[in-house]
């Protein structure tokens, strides 16, 4: 009877390794399909990030242009009749 409960003892072990080594792996799977989504995240924040950039840079710029316009009186408008 000893034996065969080494046996049943092995088994059992061997059954709970199996066990593990799955789990580990679809974690390891999951940690790694998270950690790709969270690069892919970070990449379309930098590039929104350039955009938001831009668009503040144009925003300033044409802010300046009307300033200037406003400062010369707007040439504009003295042409019309």
């Amino acid at each position: 009877m000893a034996a065969e409960e080494v046996l049943q003892g092995a088994d059992h072990y061997k059954s709970e390794i199996e066990r593990l080594t799955r789990e580990l792996s679809e974690t390891t799977h999951e940690k790694i399909q998270a950690a790709e989504y969270g690069l892919v995240v970070l990449e379309e924040k930098l590039t929104l990030k350039q955009q938001y950039d831009e668009l503040e840079a144009e925003y300033d710029g044409l802010k300046q242009e009307l300033e200037q316009l406003k400062e010369d009186g707007n040439p504009l408008h003295q042409q019309c009749p």
